[in-house]
């Protein structure tokens, strides 16, 4: 999930630029790559396993720190269906709702582009064919895979930037937008 994903990004972002995780919130404010990382998924939501992204939540403050740098994109991404099939349900389910918030942010982003948007499209049409299935039965390797698939697709239209509806976990406390929208 994205959690793990944005922590070894930090870690790793930190190992090679030095400092403290909170000197590299805000854009572009790493001078090195980070370490190299695979990143293997074991959710479909969020797509954080391929993007510039990571969300650090900063405990001292109570604030979500967004680190935006391409020198935190991991170096190979893996999305195994396999290691899908125990996800109980609800998380599933929030996890998809993530990967449609995701779809449906980026097609009506004022940064979209015809291939983002068909990247996004395509994404909203597979959530929609196989999220119920991927809930209904876990062990459904055609739904999980579709739903991986899925998941891939809105991290295309991630190279830009979310915007509002992203904006808003930060300030609800406890909250993400995947449990919002279940």
């Amino acid at each position: 999930g994205s959690s793990p994903h944005d922590c070894a990004k930090g870690i790793g972002l930190v190992a090679t630029n030095g400092g403290s995780i909170k000197d590299y919130e805000g854009v572009n404010k790493s001078a090195k790559p980070m370490l190299p990382l695979v990143a293997v998924n074991t959710t479909a939501g969020t797509a954080s396993e391929m993007t510039r992204f990571s969300i650090i939540t900063d405990e001292d403050r109570h604030v979500k720190m967004a680190i935006v740098d391409w020198h935190v994109t991991p170096i190979m991404a893996v999305n195994d269906p396999e290691l899908m099939v125990e996800m109980p349900k609800a998380l599933t389910a929030a996890t998809g709702m993530d990967a449609l918030t995701h779809a449906i942010e980026a097609y009506v982003s004022i940064d979209a582009t015809p291939v983002t948007d068909a990247a996004a499209l395509k994404a909203i049409d597979l959530i929609f064919k196989y999220l119920k299935r991927a809930v209904e039965n876990g062990k459904d390797i055609e739904a999980r895979d579709k739903m991986a698939y899925a998941e891939y697709l809105p991290g295309l239209p991630l190279t830009m930037q979310l915007r509002y509806v992203h904006a808003m976990p930060t300030s609800w406390e406890g909250f993400t937008i995947s449990s919002m929208c279940v």
